[in-house]
């Protein structure tokens, strides 16, 4: 309660409405758009892709958004970043939405806001562990900055990071975890961004090799498979959280699962297994499953919302810098 007081205090000149700025228009952009526009406590105050931007404290319709882009809307600039970064005193929290199909994007991004002088919460929905472990490397400068940040916050890692997380403290020790996901989309170009993320995962791919395909030739990869994408033994941060949390170490974490790009339905669901033996030295197992009928979208975007509040709730405290998403726990946002 004495949190929530201190949170809505911080942010009594904005009636008590959280501005998130969305880097990112595609899928998970997109997304967040979407559920931003239920949400009370938070609003979409900005929205940036490669096309250009919208800024509108009071609020943008995602509707606007559904056939034409950010650039066709408000102003057209193939440096949108820049001027969200210019503006970035508008956004109580930024949810980073964009590609990141090398490594250090995101986190140069991250850095170029700090430099800037942003005082504010950013949370990010990065999958790979080097990735995250830049992010943690810049933690000086963020907290320097008075950046909260929360990263790997979105499904895996993210929601199932977390969950292995609660599940630890039935053990005396963690003696492996497994993420097995599954995932459906309906189109590959509806979230051609994590497809080909994905497609980096595979035998004989990398993020360079992901990042220099075209439309086509990703389209005729998919074709190939049938549309189907089998993931083993990924490099996923849900190892480095896991690790840095205490919980596990990062070469007993296993991430897997299988990517349907042309069914909206799962192909398989979404699990978590946490083993580890007991406080009477058995061996035993948590398992936590996600519901078939909820998108990746969902699962994504609504922990990444939910760590954006646990976010401001700390910035309004003044508990600034890096923080893993298997160090804290999300809030419901309403």
């Amino acid at each position: 309660m004495k949190q929530q007081q201190v949170l809505k205090l911080k942010r009594s000149n904005r009636n008590e409405t959280a501005n998130i700025a969305v880097l990112g228009a595609g899928g998970l952009g997109m997304a967040a758009a979407k559920m931003l526009a239920m949400k009370k406590e938070m609003r979409l105050a900005a929205i940036a892709d490669k096309t250009g931007y919208i800024i509108d404290p009071r609020g943008i319709d995602p509707a606007l958004l559904e056939t034409k882009k950010p650039g066709e809307i408000g102003i057209s600039t193939d440096d949108a970043i820049t001027h969200i970064i210019e503006n970035s005193q508008e956004f109580d929290g930024i949810f980073l939405a964009l590609p990141n199909l090398t490594n250090s994007f995101i986190p140069d991004i991250v850095s170029r806001f700090a430099d800037a002088g942003y005082s504010g919460v950013m949370v990010d929905a990065m999958k790979r562990s080097q990735a995250v472990e830049m992010i943690f490397e810049r933690d000086d400068v963020i907290q320097d900055a008075g950046i909260t940040y929360i990263t790997g916050a979105g499904a895996t890692p993210g929601l199932l990071t977390c969950a292995a997380a609660i599940a630890s403290n039935s053990f005396m020790e963690v003696t492996g975890v497994d993420i097995n996901f599954g995932v459906g989309v309906s189109n590959w170009e509806s979230y051609r961004a994590t497809i080909r993320e994905d497609i980096a995962h595979l035998e004989g791919f990398d993020l360079q090799k992901a990042a220099d395909m075209t439309c086509a030739q990703i389209k005729n990869e998919l074709d190939q498979r049938k549309g189907i994408l089998n993931l083993y033994n990924m490099e996923h941060a849900d190892d480095v959280l896991l690790e840095r949390a205490g919980i596990v170490s990062r070469e007993k974490v296993t991430v897997g699962g299988v990517v349907d790009t042309r069914n909206p339905r799962k192909p398989v669901s979404t699990t978590m297994t946490l083993t580890g033996k007991t406080f009477d030295g058995a061996v035993s197992s948590h398992k936590f499953i996600l519901g078939d009928e909820t998108t990746m979208a969902a699962n994504v975007v609504g922990p990444a919302l939910g760590w954006m509040k646990a976010g401001l709730e700390f910035h309004a405290r003044g508990i600034y810098g890096v923080f893993g998403s298997a160090e804290l726990m999300p809030r419901f946002v309403l």
